[in-house]
């Protein structure tokens, strides 16, 4: 059977490959042949990840999408996740997370199996991605009351600013090269290429 390997991060300072060997390994103790291994430093939160659809769209009927647990694939919305999930069927492409058993039985057994299994995994799945999205948001609160409470007691301080990545920007501002090509060189939003756009006007 063939699989197609998804290995996430949230950001760029966390290793997305962390879990390869564990995902790669289950896969040969189970029969399935990795055809390829699609790697990005996207946030679960969002739906636009350019790798996940790209492995989505190489994908052919019956193919699996495997991952190491379910929040690498989904903190998403329910609306977003619903999305995601009909896309997935619609591909006929099946969802194997190695911290989700029941979806291990699609890989092996009779036809009736794979069928009952498949029913079995969806709700389940859909329960880890609504409990994926919860503590997302859960771990979001508590960030941001933290940082409330340190700004009140006059603690916080924000993220460090990188200075040499935005004096590059700021150079390339100066060069008059577009917002678009920026992003792509550096990776930044467009609200940070926009700020520091305003300081170089007002220097």
């Amino acid at each position: 059977m063939l699989a197609r390997a998804y290995l996430r991060a949230s950001t760029t300072e966390q290793d997305a490959n962390r879990a390869r060997e564990q995902v790669e390994t289950f896969a040969h103790e189970h029969g399935l042949n990795i055809v390829g291994t699609y790697i990005e430093n996207e946030s679960g939160a969002k739906l636009a990840r350019p790798e996940l659809f790209r492995l989505i769209g190489d994908s052919k009927p019956g193919d699996v999408l495997l991952v190491e647990q379910v929040d690498r694939l989904s903190r998403l919305t329910d609306s977003d996740w619903k999305k995601l999930r009909a896309e997935l069927d619609a591909r006929q492409v099946r969802v194997v997370a190695l911290d989700l058993p029941t979806s291990w039985m699609l890989t092996s057994g009779d036809e009736f199996s794979k069928r009952m299994f498949a029913a079995v995994n969806g709700m389940m799945l859909d329960v880890l991605a609504a409990v994926a999205r919860k503590d997302y948001e859960d771990r979001r609160r508590r960030q941001a009351q933290g940082q409330a409470k340190a700004k009140s007691e006059g603690r916080y301080k924000g993220r460090p600013a990188d200075t040499k990545r935005n004096a590059g920007i700021a150079e390339m501002l100066d060069k008059k090269m577009s917002w678009s090509a920026i992003q792509d060189v550096t990776g930044c939003s467009r609200a940070t290429i926009a700020k520091i756009a305003r300081r170089v006007r007002v220097a």
